[in-house]
């Protein structure tokens, strides 16, 4: 069986797996890469700050729901995810606004990656009823 990894899939026997763990890992990481980006002022810096701790919260959130000792205890790690997306799109938008035009296309496919990852969680949660 052969196996490759692109971006956040992984292709078996031309067969696409879904790695929720390796995009949520990926999405904290693009978001550090722009926070890079933006200038330094105080609300910058505040409003990253925020940013980093849910952007990465997704993913960590994510991996205990994996090691879940319960449904119930699943199900709470799924939500905790889906809210720190949420809080994500929150904190970039925030940052989006409030910067030049030219960290929007990054704010942008950054908020479309939250707003999907939590759309994934929400699903789960609902087939989890």
């Amino acid at each position: 069986m052969t196996e490759t990894r692109n971006e956040f899939w992984m292709v078996r026997e031309d067969r696409f797996i879904y790695d929720l763990e390796e995009r949520t890992y990926q999405f904290a990481l693009s978001v550090r890469k722009f926070v890079k980006m933006l200038p330094r002022t105080s609300a910058n810096l505040e409003d990253s700050r925020q940013l980093i701790k849910s952007s990465g919260s997704v993913g960590a959130n994510y991996i205990e729901a994996n090691e879940a000792l319960s449904k119930k205890d699943f199900l709470m790690r799924i939500k905790i995810s889906r809210k720190e997306s949420k809080e994500s799109i929150y904190w970039l938008k925030l940052l989006r606004d409030n910067n030049d035009l030219q960290y929007h296309q990054e704010a942008n496919q950054l908020i479309q990656e939250a707003t999907e990852l939590k759309k994934i969680f929400s699903s789960i949660i609902e087939k989890c009823k």
